[in-house]
């Protein structure tokens, strides 16, 4: 301001001295009049630069040009100049960092597994990330600005959206559900700013389908403890209330025993399943040998048989000597010994069991055990796998399964790179087998 008034004394002195020499006090006046005009119209020139500057600056669309476009200032006009410049500077990081942090804000909600739904006043989509796309079939651009229950019509899902009561979550249907694959979607509404919404929806068809399983699981085992420990319980009533004499005191204590050992083989059965669902895959240093596998399944088939069957079973064990697998020796017993003891189970009296081992020509090892039972119907293969699934309750409890067995083998099976492969027809027979990947077996030297 002081350079400005400096300049228009200078002017003013310049004019007056120059109009005095050339017409003395005449000359005097009109040199003021020039000096003062020629002062206004530099500094019209200056101000005209600098507001069309400005026009320049508010119809630009790109800040960070506009500092480049000031033009050549003086004075006053130029410290105007400068100081709107930093302000641009100012306000043009300010907005690069607002943006970052927007950008920042919706990768992380991009990034979310839960479906995030931005609504406005009227419920209509301004924004919503990937995944709520997935959950509901929208189309990111196609339906923005769409409202939202055209898009969702389910009638549960419109009367949620219409009471403005978001204290509860809403289940809706999946777009990708189907009826034999069913998504269920829990969503849920909260409200905030200007009458505006945000919708959260999460896939909850594992965590049901869990729920279900869990309800299953110990529905299934309570009624297999239940049975025994009811019979446990009315023996041992009737031993302390009747006078039983020795022989019929034996059976009774026997038939005590029998329950009381199907009890203990489920508990083991349900430790081995927790044991195999929590523990690390095994590796390749340990080996153990076929033959060894398959002695012990056929001592302990040959013992169950004699308690099973009156005339006994054919049984056939053959495998190739000198073959290891890399494993667990007690998880690949597990497994070997459940497809055994199951078909000794299952297959009648006097029936034929095979029991094998071979090395395929790819390498790959494979442990068969095949019967002549009644066979198992098509639609129960899928499910035999299933912990507590049976064919036949009755069949198994008289023989004393738990329902876990094939379970087991299908976590052994997992667990060691190898396949599990069920092959039945009803009234024929059925064959179970564990194929091994090449990398899990060797000749011993």
């Amino acid at each position: 301001m002081i350079y400005r008034w400096f300049l228009v004394f200078v002017c003013l002195c310049a004019g007056a001295s120059l109009g005095f020499l050339l017409a003395a006090t005449d000359g005097l006046i009109a040199g003021l009049f020039i000096a003062v005009t020629t002062c206004l119209a530099l500094d019209s020139i200056h101000l005209g630069r600098f507001l069309r500057w400005l026009r320049v600056v508010q119809s630009n669309d790109a800040l960070a040009a506009t500092p480049d476009l000031l033009p050549s200032l003086q004075g006053v006009w130029l410290d105007a100049g400068e100081r709107v410049r930093k302000i641009i500077r100012q306000q043009e990081r300010k907005l690069q960092d607002a943006q970052a942090r927007l950008d920042e804000f919706l990768a992380a909600m991009q990034a979310s597994p839960v479906g995030v739904v931005l609504l406005d006043a009227q419920d209509r989509i301004e924004w919503c990330n990937d995944m709520a796309t997935q959950h509901f079939g929208f189309d990111a651009r196609r339906d923005l600005l769409q409202h939202i229950t055209n898009l969702v019509r389910v009638p549960g899902f419109k009367a949620y959206m219409a009471s403005n009561d978001y204290s509860q979550d809403v289940l809706v249907a999946g777009s990708a559900s189907q009826p034999g694959r069913p998504v269920n979607l829990s969503v849920h509404a909260y409200a905030y700013g200007n009458e505006r919404k945000l919708l959260l929806s999460r896939d909850i068809t594992a965590v049901e389908l869990a729920e279900a399983m869990r309800r299953d699981f110990v529905a299934n085992v309570s009624h297999e403890i239940r049975t025994p420990l009811t019979v446990l319980s009315g023996f041992i009533e009737t031993l302390q209330t009747l006078p039983l004499d020795e022989p019929e005191r034996e059976r009774y204590l026997a038939l005590m025993a029998q329950q009381s050992q199907r009890m203990q083989t489920l508990v083991n059965d349900l430790l081995t399943l927790s044991k195999l669902e929590g523990s690390p895959q095994p590796g390749a240093n340990e080996w153990t040998p076929c033959d060894a596998l398959l002695a012990q399944c056929e001592q302990e088939a040959k013992a169950l048989s004699r308690l099973l069957a009156t005339q006994g079973h054919q049984l056939l064990f053959a495998a190739e000597k000198g073959w290891q697998i890399a494993g667990v020796q007690a998880e690949l017993f597990s497994a070997f010994s459940n497809l055994v003891t199951n078909a000794v189970r299952y297959t009648p009296d006097a029936g034929q069991i095979h029991v094998s081992w071979q090395v395929l020509a790819d390498g790959r090892g494979k442990f068969l055990v095949k019967d002549s039972g009644p066979g198992i119907a098509p639609e129960h293969l899928p499910r035999l796998t299933e912990r507590f699934y049976r064919v036949d309750r009755s069949r198994s409890r008289e023989t004393g399964g738990t329902g876990l067995g094939l379970a087991i083998v299908k976590h052994v099976a997992q667990r060691h790179n190898a396949e599990l492969n069920i092959e039945s027809v009803s009234g024929q027979g059925s064959s179970f087998s564990i194929t091994f990947p090449a990398a899990r077996v060797r000749k011993i030297l």
